[in-house]
């Protein structure tokens, strides 16, 4: 199914240790690239990150965001003394004392307020991790839903504008006889007027090589190839923007030369108007992965 690469998910989760939320947002881009913004506690997982990401999305400028926020009252009631430290810092205390005129006493306060003295519980960084990579996953299937629901209005609209090509191409088969015609008949009535006697062969020639110059047939048949493409690449269960932008060149071309070829107002016509549906499916391909 057709992806587009602009979508964006969002997923948060509540613990016991805090809550997560997880933010990713894609816009189109040529290649996958991919930027993370997440504390510090978590950027040993950067790597796995963009592993998941890139097993799961193609194409897109991805923009990746974690927010933590840590269950303050997590083993509050829970506070022990790092026992080995406060001595240390009472004999080192003593021994300083020594050492000056009139020492100031040191309180068992100052002795907590040192820092590693006060313990309380550290969170299992590893449980917490676990939980952010799960969230994630998460994350991205919504992120991927999005690009699947996009991707299919995306689908609609290039068929419609496919549907509207194909009927321009019919018009124009059904116009170049009635050119041909048309311009074998400018050819004799000019002869006509100058009232020229002109040799037949020669006449013959001419329009021979004037029906050669006006002739369309393998641009036709080369526009109903690509637009048959096209088709049958929207059917493909995998990335197909780039695919699908080159197509869309070689409509182009197809369509130009069909312009510069016309001598009839009404085929110029057709040849504008196959461009501008041809531009509007661009525009909705640079965005699909």
């Amino acid at each position: 199914m057709i992806r587009s690469m602009t979508a964006f998910g969002r997923q948060s989760r509540q613990w016991d240790w805090g809550s997560l939320v997880w933010e990713v947002k894609s816009v189109n881009h040529r290649y996958l690239e991919i930027s993370t913004r997440m504390p510090e506690d978590f950027r040993a997982l950067e790597m796995k990150i963009r592993s998941l990401l890139g097993k799961r999305l193609g194409r897109g400028k991805v923009d990746c965001a974690l927010r933590f926020q840590k269950n303050e009252g997590l083993g509050s009631t829970e506070v022990s003394i790092n026992e080995a430290l406060a001595k240390q810092i009472a004999t080192v205390s003593r021994e300083v004392d020594s050492y000056l005129y009139s020492p100031a006493p040191v309180n068992s306060m100052d002795v907590l307020r040192w820092p590693g003295v006060l313990q309380t519980p550290e969170m299992d960084i590893e449980t917490v991790h676990k939980g952010a990579m799960a969230l994630l996953e998460d994350t991205i299937d919504d992120l991927v839903d999005t690009r699947l629901r996009e991707g299919e209005k995306l689908k609609q609209i290039i068929e419609q504008r496919l549907s509207g090509m194909r009927d321009v191409v019919a018009q124009v088969k059904d116009r170049v006889p009635e050119v041909l015609i048309q311009m074998r008949d400018k050819l004799e009535a000019r002869l006509e007027e100058i009232k020229t006697e002109v040799d037949p062969a020669r006449v013959e020639q001419e329009l021979v090589m004037l029906t050669q110059r006006l002739d369309v047939d393998e641009e036709m048949d080369r526009l109903d190839t690509h637009i048959e493409e096209v088709t049958r690449v929207l059917e493909k269960d995998e990335p197909i923007g780039r695919r699908l932008d080159f197509l869309m060149q070689e409509l182009n071309r197809e369509a130009n030369t069909l312009g510069s070829k016309s001598q009839d107002a009404e085929m110029t016509k057709a040849s504008v108007e196959l461009k501008v549906l041809i531009e509007q499916v661009r525009e909705q391909v640079q965005n699909i992965e």
